[in-house]
């Protein structure tokens, strides 16, 4: 499995896992980061932190170490 942080520009994923302590992924799932949600890279800043993604039709920003608990196929 790769993480969501691995993925580069234009890479889309499915969302297989949210992993992290438990307020971190309750966090990440109410901002639609849920099982079988198909997530695409947009950009990345150009040290590679921090990315954005489309999910479900809206941009989201999230940080490397974020990206890092979100495991995609």
């Amino acid at each position: 499995m790769r993480t969501l942080s691995e993925l580069s520009a234009g890479d889309r994923g499915r969302v297989t896992r949210v992993g992290g302590d438990a307020d971190a992924a309750r966090r990440l799932m109410e901002m639609g980061l849920m099982r079988g949600t198909t997530v695409e890279v947009i950009r990345r800043a150009p040290l590679g932190d921090p990315l954005e993604v489309r999910v479900r039709g809206f941009m989201l920003t999230l940080r490397r170490t974020e990206a890092e608990h979100i495991e995609v196929e």
